[in-house]
């Protein structure tokens, strides 16, 4: 009689005679992992979730005929790492950056499922981050294996999987990658980011296992600072809008999230961060961007100074005045500021006014070193500030090239139109012609207090950081002592592409009733001495030129006026002697006035005598007409 071999079996419903039970725990009442029985290698290794398995045999009244019994070894297995977070069941954890934090890890760590588990089972693992932060998980170990010891055999794909989501719970509709245990390729070392502040992973096991998971992995997490400072553009990488009417004033600086620093698409591309500025003249018609700090690092392939901005490969800030769309190496007075910049104007603070409505800073990271330097490094790379000026309370902010003008504050046409805001900064630029000096006169000048904070006005020069004078309330008296900028002074350290101008800023209360002036100017030419003291030589060349001195200005100043501007009502000559002889002393001009009025007589005698012959001539007429009728009168006899 021959009995056949029983294989080895498990389920209580294919023991009903001598069989072993395992247990996840130390006693009966613990979790039962499995019945097994039958004859044969067992082929599977059976891995608890805990230090404990209590292992029940049970033999059958029968007895044993052929069986001998069992045997098996004991071992340990290396357990789950400490998790910086809270677990929620058996395989459910919940990862927080405060968790994180208070670890005082800089990165978290979760395995793959290493113990037995039943079929559909499903772990989770949610990773928040606080508001504005982001989350990364990458692999530095993956690997993707067959289902070798499944509770639950089936037929078909995706046995087992795992799946990362971009949300906080499993959403179907933000699926960032699902790995399978028949068809996946394990992707090691690949950075999987979320666009907000947590990142889901599941993973599912339709099978079971008595000894882990198919897909065994070592993940990592971390939390990364995603703040911006203006509105983000999307589908770009970190470029950022600041428009007038969301914020008139406020801060920046390079990408808090030092992620964009470690591009995997093409890691050797430079790494752009383009930052607008756009406002519109009905708000405010100027932008003032102030580079504070510049602190680029080293180029570890690059050692040079930086004597080359716009070529050399190095980390840099580009601002320039966006024109038809043109990038700012084709644009005129674009500046480059990189870590040894030689630009002289740089010193530490850099600040640029815009001429328009628009204004752009970039910031180059070379993308050989972008990544060594500076991922995960937490200084900033440049700061700044910015302000919108020039609300319509300041008028034009352009004063073009003119022989004489003036400018009044406030601008009395918006007064109608717009509220006045409780803080004010105008910020004129009076452009002068060329080999022009202009003389400011401030007339009507009115603070209604001695206190700064009610108004204060400046004057620069296009190539002074530092202004040629300020005037408060406290300090009027100031203003009489305003000089002559020459056409040297306009000129100094200007481009091609600048133009000659001075600059008038006014910074104060935004109240009309606190603060109003006029300012008047007056184009001079400067005409030199010779050696015998005459002034003939230079006004020889202008006449040549066509520039003729119609009025020079008292004292020996040299300076000249056209001859319209003598005696209009406004001092155009600055009576550098403080004698007589300016273009608004009484007795010129009452000479002229003289000139003037006596022509007034004349006309009205002329036309006081072409009127008296015209009557005359009418009355003649009509004398005449009457007489002819008369003669014409038939009486009959």
């Amino acid at each position: 009689m021959t009995c056949p071999m029983r294989p080895i079996s498990s389920g209580s419903q294919h023991c009903p005679y001598d069989y072993i039970r395992i247990y996840d725990g130390t006693n009966e009442s613990s979790p039962v992992i499995g019945t097994f029985c039958g004859m044969g290698k067992f082929p599977y290794s059976i891995i608890g979730t805990g230090r404990d398995l209590f292992v029940e045999f049970i033999s059958s009244p029968a007895g044993p005929l052929l069986n001998t019994g069992f045997h098996f070894n004991v071992g340990n297995w290396p357990g789950h790492v400490e998790t910086a977070g809270y677990r929620n069941g058996t395989c459910n954890w919940i990862l927080t950056s405060e968790a994180l934090s208070t670890s005082r890890d800089s990165e978290g760590i979760f395995l793959s499922v290493a113990h037995w588990y039943p079929p559909h089972t499903s772990c989770t693992y949610l990773m928040q981050g606080k508001k504005d932060q982001i989350v990364r998980l990458y692999f530095p170990s993956f690997r993707i294996n067959r289902i070798e010891s499944p509770i639950q055999p089936i037929d078909g794909d995706c046995g087992e999987s795992l799946t990362l989501y971009d949300a906080s719970w499993p959403d179907d509709s933000k699926i960032i990658k699902t790995f399978c245990d028949t068809f996946s390729r394990a992707m090691e070392k690949h950075d999987f980011v979320s666009t907000g502040n947590a990142l889901f992973v599941r993973f599912e096991s339709k099978t079971g296992s008595y000894s882990g998971s198919s897909l065994y992995y070592w993940a990592h997490y971390d939390f990364f600072n995603n703040t911006s400072s203006g509105e983000r553009v999307e589908n770009t990488l970190c470029d950022e809008v600041f428009t007038s009417w969301k914020s008139p004033k406020g801060r920046l600086r390079s990408p808090h999230n030092t992620l964009v620093y470690k591009r995997q698409e093409s890691p050797t591309e430079d790494i752009t961060c383009l930052y607008r500025f756009i406002t519109d003249k009905r708000l405010f018609a100027r932008i003032i961007l102030t580079i504070e700090s510049i602190n680029f690092k080293d180029h570890p392939y690059n050692v040079a100074p930086c004597m080359e901005c716009w070529e050399e490969r190095l980390d840099k800030l580009l601002i320039w005045e966006p024109q038809n769309n043109t990038s700012a190496f084709k644009t005129p007075g674009a500046s480059c500021l990189c870590r040894n910049s030689t630009d002289r104007s740089f010193a530490g603070v850099k600040t640029v006014i815009s001429k328009g409505e628009n204004l752009n800073l970039q910031l180059i990271v070379d993308g050989a070193h972008a990544a060594s330097s500076y991922f995960k490094y937490s200084a900033p790379l440049f700061e700044a500030r910015y302000e919108f000026v020039h609300g319509p309370l300041c008028g034009p902010a352009v004063l073009e090239p003119a022989t004489d003008g003036e400018l009044h504050f406030p601008h009395y046409e918006a007064l109608g139109f717009i509220e006045p805001p409780r803080h004010l900064r105008c910020l004129w630029e009076i452009r002068v012609n060329e080999n022009r000096d202009i003389w400011l006169h401030f007339d009507k000048f009115m603070f209604t207090s001695r206190s700064c904070e009610d108004g204060k006005l400046r004057v620069y020069l296009p190539s002074k950081i530092d202004p040629i004078l300020t005037v408060c309330g406290e300090n009027v008296s100031a203003l009489k002592d305003m000089p002559i900028l020459t056409s040297m002074q306009l000129s100094h350290g200007l481009s091609e592409t600048d133009h000659r101008a001075v600059f008038v800023e006014f910074e104060g209360s935004g109240t009309p009733a606190r603060a109003a002036f006029k300012i008047a100017w007056t184009e001079l030419f400067h005409v030199d001495r010779n050696a015998a003291g005459l002034l003939t030589s230079r006004l020889t060349e202008l006449e040549a030129a066509g520039d003729i001195c119609e009025f020079p200005c008292p004292g020996d100043s040299g300076l000249c006026i056209p001859s319209r501007l003598v005696c209009n009502g406004v001092a155009n000559c600055p009576n550098t002697t403080g004698g007589p002889g300016g273009d608004e002393h009484p007795d010129l001009c009452v000479t002229a006035e003289t000139e003037k009025g006596n022509w007034l007589p004349v006309g009205l005698g002329a036309a006081g005598g072409i009127g008296f012959a015209v009557v005359c001539l009418v009355l003649l007429c009509r004398s005449c007409c009457h007489k002819r009728s008369t003669d014409d009168i038939h009486v009959p006899y």
